[in-house]
């Protein structure tokens, strides 16, 4: 895994006021985003744009033998049983 650094200056204005940002990392600047997104388009809509764009990256697999994982219908349709 590679390190990120960003040097950004971000300026947002909206009729209420501005804000400015200077994010710092690949986190800062999603938060930030998350932020604009937000004010911009409600948080039921900003979080289904946000579960659209994670659509394009498939979910790793990972066996259902977790012990800490929740036990139900969560992997492949399948109760775990928890002992």
């Amino acid at each position: 895994m590679s390190t990120v650094s960003i040097e950004a200056t971000i300026n947002a204005k909206w009729s209420e006021g501005h804000s400015s940002y200077s994010p710092s990392s690949p986190e800062e600047l999603a938060i930030i985003g998350i932020e604009l997104l937000v004010r911009e388009l409600g948080t039921d809509v900003a979080r289904n744009f946000i579960r659209q764009a994670f659509e394009r990256y498939p979910m790793p697999s990972t066996p259902c033998t977790d012990a800490h994982a929740p036990a139900g219908p969560t992997c492949g349709g399948t109760t775990r049983q928890v002992t």
